[in-house]
């Protein structure tokens, strides 16, 4: 098992100890970081000059999945050391999600798009299938994005911990998916959405509460929701004066005990006129209801967007990372009271083209090529 950040795809690994390694997905590849003796540094990098979207790594077996904006799928056998191409029957090369889960049918691989679809391998990426009921439910024809070219995507997937054919998928915008039959038929809950909400549908992540699946926790462009009956209807937990206008990521600590969410202080949108994200991370302890902003070892207000974010768990704690677009990484060893940068100077870790307007120009050019 590994250990990997990256802005979809993966939020939580299970390690049978402390992680020492972390691979980091970034705008100008995989940047491999390993710790010794409680220094970290850059051991390695791969996949270099591609923008590596989102990783997964596989329940049970050594190897990785890398999605890239826009060059299709790489798959690792040996833990991130060398990278093949592994999308034969992928027709759309722009890939915001990959996700590995054990079925009886097997070790089965997701890879979700952009335009929004989703395709499924049996065979560890040599072959792919797409799932056509997705791109069939009712009303896509809103499914929309705001920045060009304005087309939705699959930005995540959400499995629940007693049945692998049962799993959610966030599109972003247009709809909150649910299959119960690994993805041959689907069903939107909509419970959530108002006509006055400033973003029509726009989901971001959600989490399963492992003991109890049927609790849930959804970001959204219009703030936090929670769900006690699996999704069938949401309270929204945070208003208009919540510190967090755009929350993004979600964790919850092993024990469960514990939330974590990170996202901007306005909408990408204005991040575009005022290169200012104001992104935070915050932590709630009594699910949801009130927040605390963590700001010790991170900056309380910082200019670029925290774009990942995981929890490593492994036996008598856990270990969380997250991810920016200016290219540093850090990590709390201590649910959240402290923090301390691992890294800088990585290429931007970033959803899609997130990280221009909250970039150095010169940095930014430096980064796109």
């Amino acid at each position: 098992m590994h250990a990997v950040l990256s802005p979809n795809g993966q939020m939580r690994n299970d390690l049978p100890a402390r992680p020492t390694r972390l691979l980091v997905a970034t705008a100008t590849g995989v940047a491999v970081l390993e710790e010794a003796r409680g220094e970290w540094r850059v051991a390695a990098t791969a996949l270099d000059d591609l923008h590596v979207s989102t990783m997964t790594a596989l329940p049970g077996h050594p190897g990785l999945f890398a999605g890239t904006h826009g060059d299709g799928i790489y798959y690792s056998a040996d833990g991130g050391k060398s990278w093949e191409r592994r999308d034969a029957g992928v027709h759309i090369p722009d890939i915001y999600t990959v996700a590995a889960v054990e079925r009886r049918a097997g070790l089965t691989i997701y890879a979700g798009t952009q335009p929004a679809s989703l395709f499924r391998s049996l065979d560890l990426g040599k072959s792919w299938q797409e799932l056509p009921a997705m791109r069939a439910v009712p009303d896509t024809e809103f499914w929309t994005f705001p920045a060009p070219p304005r087309i939705a995507h699959t930005k995540m997937l959400a499995f629940d911990p007693r049945d692998p054919d049962h799993f959610y998928a966030a599109i972003e915008q247009g709809a909150l998916l649910m299959t119960s039959d690994a993805g041959a038929n689907w069903r939107e809950f909509s419970d959530y959405s108002r006509a006055d909400d400033r973003a029509y549908r726009d989901v971001h992540n959600i989490i399963l509460v492992p003991s109890r699946p049927e609790i849930m926790f959804m970001t959204t462009g219009v703030g936090l929701y929670r769900s006690d009956n699996a999704g069938q209807h949401w309270e929204r937990l945070t208003g208009a004066d919540f510190r967090l206008a755009y929350p993004d990521h979600i964790a919850l600590s092993p024990d469960e005990k514990t939330l974590f969410i990170s996202g901007g202080a306005v909408d990408p949108g204005e991040w575009r006129r005022s290169h200012d994200a104001g992104t935070a991370i915050l932590r709630s302890r009594d699910g949801g209801r009130s927040w605390e902003l963590l700001k010790r070892g991170v900056p309380e207000t910082a200019r670029n967007s925290i774009e990942a974010m995981s929890v490593i768990a492994y036996p008598g704690g856990y270990s969380l990372f997250i991810g920016n677009t200016d290219g540093e990484v850090f990590l709390s060893e201590d649910g959240g009271d402290s923090w301390s940068r691992i890294a800088s100077s990585l290429g931007p870790v970033s959803k899609g083209n997130h990280f221009e307007p909250l970039r150095d120009p010169v940095l930014t050019a430096a980064a796109s090529h």
